[in-house]
Parts: structure tokens; sequence; C-alpha cells
């Protein structure tokens, strides 16, 4: 053995010391800790390596295109994996469109009471949030809705925004201020879950304006996004329906001169990372409520969605305009 090195293991080790190079000659424990070390010392390097990629900024891999930009609001984008359809809205015209296989925008229906977030299930139910009150499933073919809940303790809801489904097939979803009457009928501002029998329970207390909702891969945590502060709130999932206190996941980056304004919509991707609209376009977290990125769009950014054949391709929804941008993680299916 010289002085230059060590060869444990596989790896080499720089040796400069006499001390321990005699003791690696004549000492079977000596030598056995410098193994050790040296394992230890690998794993510190792998476990690094992995932290370090885990922080690496989630960039776009192509470039944000505009597919149409006739609207007056858009919001809701849901992709159908099957027909390889997206749906989005438009709230004031109270319209819900389709972009086909083709490219081709059609109107699903004219008359949606104002719809606002929607999400494809993984059987293909095309579930909606009608913010004049209800929250209902739409027949794909010819745009009839039927309605899934619309009350809670005898009183419409505000005006349901957006929705996650779990893996029980029971339905969250948000019910802030915005479009509902005033006084508000619930009174609060808050998240509800509806069973798959159509029960319908109060699942947090008030909330500055909730509006994005989101599941993460293990349905072990529920994500909120208010709308009127900039700390983003998570949930744990302690059964279906009931939620732990909420506490703060992560801190939006803010426009300069300001100090509260809050997110949208959000997604979530396979990895657990969110992507949550913003005044300064989609901003990404980790799973840790790390800040991973930004993509800024020509119009401020009102809902999210993944969708394309590897579902990588993320659709923006930005008041007139609908966007597309090819990001390098796929996004995470309905449930």
């Amino acid at each position: 053995m010289t002085p230059a090195g060590l060869l444990s293991f596989g790896i080499l080790w720089p040796c400069e010391n006499p001390s321990l190079i005699m003791c690696l000659r004549f000492s079977p424990v000596c030598v056995a800790v410098v193994r050790y070390g040296c394992i230890v010392g690998c794993i510190s390097l792998i476990l690094g390596s992995v932290r370090t990629r885990a922080a690496d900024p989630i960039q776009p891999t192509g470039v944000v295109e505009v597919i149409s930009g006739d609207f007056e609001f858009t919001e809701g984008p849901a992709w159908n994996a099957s027909s390889k359809t997206l749906f989005f809205s438009d709230i004031p015209k109270s319209a819900v469109h389709r972009l086909t296989s083709n490219k081709k925008i059609e109107v699903l229906t004219a008359d949606s009471m104002h719809t606002n977030g929607m999400i494809v299930t993984a059987n293909g139910r095309l579930l909606a949030c009608q913010m004049d009150g209800r929250v209902v499933a739409y027949d794909q073919k010819n745009g009839d809705a039927t309605v899934i809940a619309d009350s809670y303790d005898g009183k419409r809801f505000n005006a349901p925004n957006d929705l996650v489904i779990d893996a029980e097939g029971g339905i969250y979803f948000t019910d802030p201020l915005f479009r509902a009457p005033t006084p508000l009928p619930q009174g609060v501002q808050t998240v509800y879950y509806v069973t798959p029998g159509g029960e319908v329970s109060r699942v947090t207390g008030d909330i500055a304006a909730p509006n994005g909702i989101g599941l993460s891969p293990d349905g072990k945590s529920i994500y909120v996004i208010p709308s009127q502060q900039a700390e983003m709130l998570v949930y744990t999932v302690d059964a279906p329906g009931k939620l732990s206190a909420g506490r703060t996941f992560c801190r939006l980056a803010q426009p300069e001169g300001k100090d509260s304004t809050g997110g949208d919509g959000m997604v979530l991707d396979v990895e657990g990372n969110l992507y949550i609209t913003t005044h300064l376009g989609v901003q990404i977290f980790g799973a840790d409520g790390s800040a991973r990125g930004l993509v800024a769009f020509p119009e401020q950014p009102a809902n999210v969605t993944f969708g394309g054949a590897e579902r990588k391709t993320m659709y923006v929804t930005a008041r007139t305009g609908l966007y597309q941008v090819e990001m390098p993680i796929a996004g995470l299916p309905s449930e």
C-alpha cells in the first residue's frame, strides 16, 4: 500500500498520514474502521447528489405557445387522456369549451352556470364547479349537467371554485366569495367534502378566499391555494373527508410593491411538485415547500393542468388566452 491512496471497496481514498498507513498494515480493526468510513462517505455523497438533483430548478423544455386568445376569462383546464381532449371554461360567457385532438375548439355548453374549475377522473367523468352554487358532472357528448351537490346545512354554497377527487371517489372543493351572493349564503369561505354517496361535510375553517386545491401523489396531504394571502396551505388527510389543522406550506413570491397577493389554480406532477398560478406566472414548489421555478406568460394565469401524450404538456388558462408549454416532468393524473 502506498501513501498515495487506499483502495477500499473499489473507491480510492487519498492517504498521506504515515501513522494511519502503519495502522492499516498491521491492524484489522483499523482496516474495518476505514472501510466503514468509506461506506459512510459513499452514502453521504450519494444522498448529497440526490438532494442536489431534488433542488434543481424546474424549467420548460419548450417555448410558451398561445393556442387561442379570443376569450373573456378562461379557467378550469381539464385533460381527458382517452379522447385526447382538453376542456376549459370561459366564465363571463358561461361556456365550457373543448380543444379536440385535431386542435379544433368546440363549445360543449353555453349554459354552464359560470363553470370554473374542472377535472376528468380516472374513469372518464368530467366534474366541475359551477360558481352559481353547484358541483356537477357533465355529459361530455351533449353538455348536460348532473348535480352532485348544491347545498350544505340547508343553504346553497357560496360559489364553488375548484375541486379534486380522492382514491375513494370523494370530492374536495373550495367555496370562496367570487361571484357569490352577498351576504355569503354559507357565512364562511371554506373547503367541503362530498362522499361518493352524496353526503356533504365542511372540512376546514374559514380561509381567505380558498381557490385552487390538490392532493399529493400518496393522497396523504391536501393543498389549498388562498387568493387573499401569500401563504399557501397544506392539511394532513387523516381519513376521507377528515383533515388535520392547516399549516403554511410555502409563501408565494410577490410582485414588486405588493406583499399579500395569493394564488389561483394549481396542479401537481408525479414527483409531488406544485404548480401554482399567480400574479407573476406559474410558480413551482417542491414537495418540501422550496421554490423550484417560475414560468411566465403573456397574461396572468388563472389555472393550470397537464396533458398530452406523456402528460408533459402544461396547459394554462390566462385571462383571454389558452396557452401550452412543454415541461420535463409528467403531470399527476386525476384519481
